[in-house]
């Protein structure tokens, strides 16, 4: 699958993604890519943040790949239950923020803080660093394992954020294009009325 091929929903999570992130870089750079925009970047909800994701898909009019960080791949795995089968071909989810990071940051919904721990019904990869202070390895492996998603260990990566920096991450772009032709085999999008 190539890019072009694609709807790439883009799935920042709390606050946002900066000027400089690497997810607000690749939407510029990727001409099918556009940013999936929350109600509230500093408050989000499990149904909120959620069926935001599940309209955006909805709307996409070729398969849909979802390229996530941090507690937007929280809301992917709460959406994940309510997408139809076909609906998307594939998520790239980067940095998961843990149950305890979540709990500690303000604003945050009681309701979004539990990650969902089923298996995810889309191939799905999960990149996490050795040094995350919010998401320890164990942690993202057990996320990765629950979800059915292929690890990927990026060493000592911090946040894999602006701040760690990861503005540009061209290794993210590499990796996420090997993902892409991987989905090669997935069948064309489902459109269902």
């Amino acid at each position: 699958m190539k890019t072009a091929d694609t709807d790439i929903l883009i799935i920042p999570g709390w606050s946002g993604s900066g000027p400089d992130h690497w997810q607000t870089r690749w939407e510029t750079r990727l001409p099918t890519a556009r940013r999936v925009e929350q109600e509230d970047w500093y408050k989000p909800t499990r149904d909120g943040w959620s069926n935001t994701i599940i309209a955006a898909v909805r709307a996409a009019t070729r398969p849909v790949v979802l390229v996530a960080h941090s507690a937007g791949v929280s809301a992917v795995a709460h959406a994940a239950e309510h997408l139809r089968h076909g609906e998307v071909a594939g998520a790239f989810l980067v940095a998961p923020a843990s149950e305890r990071a979540k709990r500690a940051v303000p604003g945050m919904a009681e309701d979004f803080i539990a990650h969902r721990r089923e298996r995810l019904p889309f191939p799905s990869v999960l990149i996490a660093s050795a040094t995350d202070p919010y998401c320890t390895p164990a942690e993202a492996r057990a996320l990765a394992e629950a979800w059915g998603s292929e690890f990927v260990d990026a060493g000592d990566s911090g946040h894999l954020n602006t701040e760690s920096g990861h503005g540009p991450w061209p290794d993210g772009l590499l990796r996420f294009g090997g993902f892409l032709k991987s989905l090669s085999a997935v069948p064309q999008r489902v459109i269902q009325q």
